[in-house]
Parts: structure tokens; C-alpha cells; sequence
């Protein structure tokens, strides 16, 4: 790599990697080392291709989600469960609100499948289109349409608190920091 592609490079880095970190962490279900792995692993593979890539996010993105995928796709998968209390956080009501939201929704993330997570993160956190989610996941759109349907009937299972917060949550702007999977009841 030339030094004006290391210079593009490192400024990618700079400029993206903490929304790519975010969707990352998402994937791999709010664990953010492996999020940071799994980052860390696709900057690898756009390195090695950069002065090949037209679209340097977009390609990092269908890294992360392929890597994802063949993560839960392992005969064996290491599961890894972090369960440190949050810190202590300030007496603002508002913020007490989101931060109960983010943690509410982090925990049920990381009790879905990977498979299940994975949809709820491209569907909703990343917003793609179904067809696109199809085409990055390899099936067809009526998979995924079932795949999402069920996904949102356990992620509601799995926590019905999320329901008591949801119109808590409606009341502020939507942020997609904290509120990947709309709960409709």
C-alpha cells in the first residue's frame, strides 16, 4: 500500500470506525469485545484491498455481516456472556430513562440466536430493505420476512419490559444509538 492510500485508510478509520464499532457490537450481541474483534478483522481484510475498493464502508459492513454470519454458522460457537453491573449514572431523568432502554434492549439482543440478532440488526439498527438483507444473509426475502417475525416474538418474550418502557421512550426523539427494534404490542 502506497502512502497516500495509508493516508486514505487511516483517515477512513478515523472518520468511521466508531459507528462501524456500534453495529459491531450490535452483531455480536452487545459484547463489545467481539464487536471490536469483529471490526478489527474486517479494517484487516479493507486494508489489504483498499486501493480496490470503490466503496470503502459499504465494503467493511458486508465484512462484518459475512464474518457474523460465519460466526453463528460454526458447528461450535463460543459464547461469551459479560455480566458487569453498569455504572452509576447521573440523576437526570430523561437520560435514566435511555440508559434503562439501552440496557434493557442490550440484554435481550444478547439472549437471541445470532441468526435471530443478526436480522434485527440489519433490519432495524442498519435499516436495510428486506431484499438487501436477503441478499446479504444468501436467502430469499420470504426467509427473512419469517426469520424478523419470529426474531421480534422472542425478542418480546424474552423481555416484556420492553413494552413498559417503549411509550416512555416514544416520548423522546428516536436515536439509533438506543432503540434498534421498534416494540409494537
Amino acid at each position: 500500500m502506497d502512502a497516500e492510500a495509508q493516508e486514505s485508510f487511516r483517515e477512513f478509520v478515523a472518520n468511521r470506525s466508531s459507528a462501524l464499532l456500534k453495529t459491531a457490537v450490535l452483531l455480536s450481541g452487545g459484547d463489545r469485545h467481539a464487536g471490536e474483534d469483529l471490526l478489527q478483522n474486517a479494517l484487516i481484510k479493507a486494508a489489504g484491498r483498499w486501493h480496490r475498493i470503490d466503496e470503502p464502508e459499504a465494503y467493511v459492513r458486508q465484512v462484518l455481516y459475512r464474518q457474523q454470519v460465519s460466526r453463528w454458522r460454526l458447528k461450535w460457537p463460543r459464547r461469551e456472556l459479560s455480566v458487569a453491573e453498569p455504572p452509576e449514572t447521573g440523576t437526570d431523568p430523561d437520560a435514566s430513562g435511555a440508559a434503562e432502554l439501552r440496557l434493557v434492549m442490550r440484554g435481550a439482543l444478547a439472549r437471541l440466536t445470532a441468526r435471530q440478532r443478526t436480522v434485527l440488526v440489519l433490519r432495524y439498527f442498519e435499516d436495510l430493505p428486506e431484499g438487501e438483507v436477503a441478499r446479504i444473509l444468501g436467502c430469499s426475502v420470504g426467509t427473512v420476512r419469517s426469520a424478523t417475525h419470529r426474531s421480534l416474538a422472542r425478542l418480546r418474550a424474552l423481555a416484556p419490559e420492553l413494552a413498559a418502557l417503549g411509550p416512555a421512550a416514544a416520548e423522546q426523539p428516536p436515536s439509533r444509538d438506543y432503540s434498534p427494534v421498534e416494540v409494537r404490542q
